[in-house]
């Protein structure tokens, strides 16, 4: 079941999003800056790793109709790596923790406007443009693919980031 962001928003106080097959998101509305005219409401969204406080970071952020969500590894609920070895494979773990955050922060796939993919070897580019192509053929959004001298952990061989517009994409 989606956010209801009707209650959320307005609020602040944390509204908890269960969503199947995954931890849960834990969506914090941010109240006023001092000294700042709120132009719209800011909201993280958690999915509940230790990361994200360690780091300093959300796995997505909402400002009003713009959707950011983070760098996303192959890394399952009990912090495994998935596709170990498998590019595609990584990709496409990734594609679906991004569509659920995206669902989480109230966008979908189809909004999507921009992807940054990093990768470990350029070589790879086939094989993850496969796993985008497979989420993202009709939507096309912009999308930049680039290799890195390495990712967060040795085992992980891509990296993707997403920026939606809710309401930009067609109905799915």
């Amino acid at each position: 079941m989606p956010c209801q962001w009707e209650s959320a928003l307005g609020h602040y106080q944390p509204l908890v999003c269960s969503l199947p097959a995954m931890v849960q998101f834990r969506v914090v509305p941010k109240g006023n800056q001092r000294g700042r005219q709120r132009v719209a409401e800011r909201i993280q969204i958690s999915s509940g790793t230790v990361w994200e406080e360690r780091a300093g970071y959300s796995r997505a952020v909402r400002v009003g109709d713009l959707v950011f969500v983070s760098g996303t590894t192959a890394t399952d609920d009990q912090g495994n790596v998935v596709g170990r070895g498998d590019p595609e494979a990584q990709a496409r773990f990734i594609l679906e923790k991004i569509k659920r955050a995206l669902e989480a922060a109230g966008a979908s796939l189809s909004d999507v406007v921009r992807t940054r993919v990093y990768v470990t070897n350029v070589d790879h580019w086939e094989a993850v443009g496969r796993a985008h192509a497979a989420y993202f053929s009709e939507i096309r959004p912009a999308n930049t693919l680039v290799e890195v001298s390495r990712l967060v952990g040795s085992d992980y061989l891509v990296e993707i980031e997403a920026d939606a517009v809710i309401g930009s994409g067609a109905s799915r």
